[in-house]
């Protein structure tokens, strides 16, 4: 019996293109000794051009992006040829082009199944504007925010500062200024006051022309990990502990910045709520296949608030999603297998 042939595509145009690289190494050897399917890597440089399992391979052994040519903007929909054998595609592309429906309408087109949420769940979950549109109407409880655009910051100097004015009213500090369409913390700013809110903002909307901020709050911050499509399953509840000021790229990617405490230590029906509010998050945005959901938890008042949902969480050694499924009984080999299955059979 042949083996299904498995194409993992990493790299891509995010700022997150070497977390990708090493999602895709931890990912790659369980495939590669599976019984089951075949390795056919993928590798998308920074500048958008696609390089065949020859190169992909050799950034999978090295963990560094090849010395080659820019390309030319006819070669972005050249595609390798092997690209045809591919049976089922394991994405694990982070961030923009990666993770919020790009690839995926490019996948859709190519009409082979694939890993994780479609379009709309995609693009949902990485745009934290609609995202929290979705978690209202599904009557998630939520921090306070608001919804600015790059145009009210680059504005005129009557503008820009009744936005700052409407913010402090509204949301006052500390709070957090966000690109609403970047992953991983970049872009964003912890401000506590208006001079560094008008820092913030300018730098935010040189992310994204949509920006989001936030009321801060004084929480434990857990996480839930999602399996499944039409029966998705919820795994034990973790928690994030870190000495920094604010869970930003640094202490998410650099290792002892962040600890991981699984299972979190919770009142029971506090985990079980909290199981069942990342069930209706994953609902609420049409998510597939994967996602991990992320909380505050205000002790003082007993109050969970949903945070965000990742459809594509890191695969590297510090995920907070694979050792949440490990610690509920399923191994990374079967987490693989489970995913890669559920993508055949949706």
């Amino acid at each position: 019996m042949s083996k299904l042939k498995v194409g993992l595509l990493f790299g891509g145009r995010s700022r997150e293109h070497e977390v990708s690289i090493i999602s895709a190494r931890a990912i790659a050897p369980t495939i590669t000794a599976s019984s089951k399917y075949q390795l056919l890597p993928f590798y998308i440089q920074k500048d958008g051009l696609w390089q065949g399992p020859k190169i992909a391979q050799q950034v999978l052994d090295t963990a560094q992006p090849p010395e080659v040519e820019p390309n030319r903007s006819t070669s972005l929909w050249q595609f390798p040829v092997e690209v045809t054998e591919v049976n089922v595609w394991f994405p694990i592309l982070h961030g923009p082009n990666g993770e919020d429906g790009t690839i995926q309408g490019l996948l859709t087109l190519m009409q082979v199944p694939f890993v994780g949420s479609g379009v709309l769940g995609s693009a949902l979950a990485m745009d934290k504007i609609a995202m929290k549109t979705m978690f209202a109407q599904a009557g998630l409880p939520q921090v306070e925010y608001l919804a600015i655009s790059r145009a009210q910051v680059w504005s005129n100097p009557c503008v820009f500062p009744k936005l700052c004015d409407q913010i402090e009213n509204t949301l006052d500090y500390p709070c957090f200024v966000k690109p609403a369409n970047l992953g991983s913390s970049v872009g964003i700013s912890k401000v506590r006051s208006r001079s560094e809110l008008e820092a913030a903002l300018d730098y935010a909307a040189t992310f994204d022309r949509r920006l989001i901020v936030e009321a801060g709050v004084t929480a434990r911050e857990v996480e839930c990990a999602i399996l499944g499509s039409d029966q998705p399953r919820a795994s034990i509840v973790g928690e994030i502990t870190y000495s920094s000021d604010f869970y930003d790229y640094e202490t998410k990617y650099t290792e002892g910045k962040a600890n991981l405490i699984i299972p979190a230590v919770l009142p029971p029906l506090v985990a079980q709520k909290i199981q069942q509010m990342s069930v209706e998050a994953f609902t609420a945005i049409d998510a597939k296949g994967l996602a991990r959901v992320d909380f505050f938890y205000v002790e003082a008042t007993e109050e969970i608030l949903i945070n965000e949902i990742n459809t594509l969480p890191g695969f590297t050694a510090l995920s907070m999603y694979s050792q949440l499924w490990q610690n509920t009984g399923v191994s990374f080999d079967e987490l693989i297998d489970c995913l890669i299955q559920d993508a055949l059979s949706c």
